[in-house]
């Protein structure tokens, strides 16, 4: 396996040489690409520093040197990639020397374009640990039982009861497979850019389950972590989401291969968030509508956590 990791760098100074090492450990990884994003930290020189002392770390900037978010910086790094294979890491978040240990046997089969395993979680201060515990625990972020490639699509749309979740850290994917998925990141997507792109993903191609009882990947969660200070913003998290089920609805719509059954239950849970992320009048006044017009609507969101907690 020839694997290429990429790494969107953004204010990850402290953390972005653990995880270019945890890399490094596997003579599987071919290299490591890594795309700073205009930090407003000393990320860029600790990369050039690695780019230097290591000869499989390659690094890499927007064209303009700007600022373009973790989707963009995800897909500069897939247009780099040489590797057969494509891992992501971000930038403070580390593997775990059981990373690719399912992957090895897994990919010996042509018909497998993606493998996914579990992921841990480290708190990198006591602080971090207070602020965010409630969002993150302690647990594996995991799918729950073993698949079939034609359940992930609709199991992570919460139509397979608890499914559970997998991470992009813990994905690992043929490269010649994404071909099938276009574009690859919205980059228009500030956050949820891979939940988004995972839901595609698991549509067009067949995803594997790896190592689900054990995490391969650890998630870092610092006190300026982007995505967990929004999640314990409630009203933002909840807009946030209006906008992720927005684009995955419009996308779903418009694909004619998705199921009528699918594009309803879609469209349904896009609804359930747009009636969390609304005044109380007009929640409560979209509540009691569709419990009357279209019950489901509301049964859909009710299956999501972030719905039950964004509503309650």
């Amino acid at each position: 396996m020839k694997i290429s990791v990429i790494t969107p760098v953004y204010n990850a100074e402290k953390y972005i040489a653990q995880a270019v090492e945890s890399a490094l450990q596997f003579e599987e990884v071919f290299e490591i690409i890594l795309i700073e994003d205009a930090s407003p930290d000393k990320a860029l020189e600790v990369c050039k520093n690695l780019a230097q002392k290591y000869e499989r770390v390659k690094l890499f900037q927007h064209p303009d040197k700007g600022n373009h978010g973790a989707g963009a910086s995800r897909n500069l790094g897939l247009e780099k990639a040489t590797g057969d294979f494509i891992a992501f890491l971000d930038a403070d978040d580390y593997f775990l020397p059981n990373r690719f240990e399912a992957e090895k046997d897994l990919f010996k089969n042509e018909n497998v374009d993606g493998v996914y395993g579990a992921l841990g979680v480290h708190y990198y201060t006591e602080k971090a640990k207070e602020q965010y515990f409630s969002t993150y625990g302690d647990k594996l972020t995991t799918v729950y039982k073993r698949h079939e490639p034609e359940e992930v699509f609709p199991g992570q749309l919460n139509m397979r009861g608890s499914f559970g979740l997998f991470s992009i850290d813990t994905l690992t994917l043929r490269k010649s497979a994404l071909d099938k998925v276009q574009p690859w990141m919205k980059t228009h997507l500030r956050l949820h850019q891979d939940t988004e792109f995972l839901f595609r993903l698991s549509f067009y191609l067949k995803l594997y389950p790896g190592i689900l009882d054990e995490a391969v990947a650890v998630r870092g969660v610092h006190e300026s972590n982007r995505i967990s200070q929004l999640d314990s913003k409630k009203i933002k998290a909840a807009a946030s989401r209006v906008l992720l089920w927005k684009e995955v609805n419009d996308w779903a719509q418009n694909e004619p291969e998705i199921s009528n059954d699918i594009k309803l239950h879609i469209a349904r849970m896009h609804r359930s968030f747009e009636i969390a992320n609304a005044g109380f009048l007009k929640k409560w006044g979209m509540i009691l509508k569709y419990v009357v017009v279209d019950f489901r609507s509301i049964r859909s969101g009710l299956y999501n956590i972030n719905f039950r907690n964004d509503l309650f």
